[in-house]
């Protein structure tokens, strides 16, 4: 026989040793799901960067595939996840979606549809706009997880832009008549213009628009590779072709640039009976309406694209404002005009 007291000191070992084995087989379990799924053990792997609820929920997963090999108890013991909580999750997935997960998975086809309408420029609040006619009811919030969820985003603006308002040396000014009350509540009331850059292989492009402060039609377009006033003309005269008889006298609000304040247009608003109105030299928010229309084109079609002619912007440039912005994002359809 030993000496006295080995008994004890053997009893101990072998708790220790039975211990070691549990620990060996939770680590085996997990180890095993681990290799099969190709990730780490969640019980080693949480951190500052995995939400508590992520990792419950991996844990929940290498429990349930494991449950054939090992003790749902020993498991849970050794994940450190609540074995009540285990069973919870467990009925719930054998239950199937809930309606709230129903609807929400439904919801986000309907959006990954409407931004894929879009050519993947819409966000969250465009988005939420074309949801609502179609008459679902829900937050911005909502829409912008849901696309988180699905790994989809819109176009993000750019941040500079070479300058095209420049004063002429002889200007013919004219008082700002809209005061940025860029809607005036009916058609043809104010209308807004401005000019924007186009890169092309061929060299700088300008574009110049005229839209409708209140339906927000674009009414006239032109491009060309110089910035004098006839292109300035030749968008006015469009729009005033396109609307034929006016009810009344238009304000056409424009900024400070040498093209609006030249003679050549203060003449042609006259011919046309325009009312001339311009903002305040150097203060964008005075031309808002006109601005935010070079935001949308130049997010959502030019920074887009490449053009190797001044031929092919003008030809892009056309098809994107009358065939995508005045017809598919339903400004003619709504208002009629």
């Amino acid at each position: 026989m030993g000496p006295a007291g080995a008994g004890p000191d053997r009893r101990a070992t072998g708790d220790s040793v039975g211990r070691q084995r549990a620990s060996r087989v939770g680590t085996a379990a997990a180890g095993e799901h681990r290799a099969a799924v190709g990730q780490r053990v969640p019980g080693k792997s949480r951190s500052l960067l995995r939400s508590e609820e992520h990792s419950r929920q991996e844990c929940f997963e290498v429990i349930d595939a494991e449950k054939a090999n090992y003790t749902i108890s020993r498991m849970c013991r050794l994940l450190k996840v609540d074995r009540r909580r285990y069973y919870e999750w467990a009925r719930r997935r054998a239950a199937g979606p809930t309606r709230a997960e129903q609807r929400r998975a439904e919801l986000t086809g309907k959006i990954v549809e409407f931004h894929k309408a879009s050519d993947g420029t819409y966000g969250a609040p465009r988005i939420l706009h074309d949801l609502r006619d179609a008459g679902e009811t829900m937050s911005v919030k909502t829409v912008a997880k849901c696309m988180r969820q699905a790994e989809i985003a819109g176009i993000s603006p750019r941040t500079w832009h070479p300058p095209t308002t420049v004063p002429g040396p002889n200007p013919d000014p004219a008082p700002d008549l809209v005061k940025r009350k860029f809607d005036q509540g009916r058609r043809d009331v104010a209308w807004f213009s401005d000019i924007t850059y186009l890169a092309t292989g061929e060299g700088w492009a300008y574009l110049c628009t005229v839209r409708d402060g209140h339906t927000r039609r674009v009414l006239g377009r032109t491009v060309a590779d110089h910035l004098r006033a006839d292109l300035v003309e030749d968008a006015l005269r469009q729009a005033v072709a396109l609307r034929g008889h006016l009810p009344g006298k238009v304000i056409f609000h424009a900024d400070r640039g040498c093209q609006y304040t030249s003679q050549q247009i203060a003449d042609l608003a006259g011919e046309l009976d325009l009312l001339r109105s311009m903002g305040r030299t150097g203060v964008c928010w005075d031309n808002a309406a006109a601005e935010s229309f070079w935001s949308t084109f130049k997010n959502e079609y030019y920074h887009r694209h490449v053009f190797p002619t001044i031929d092919a912007a003008r030809r892009g440039a056309y098809t994107w404002i009358d065939a995508w912005y005045c017809l598919a994002s339903g400004i003619v359809s709504h208002f009629g005009v």
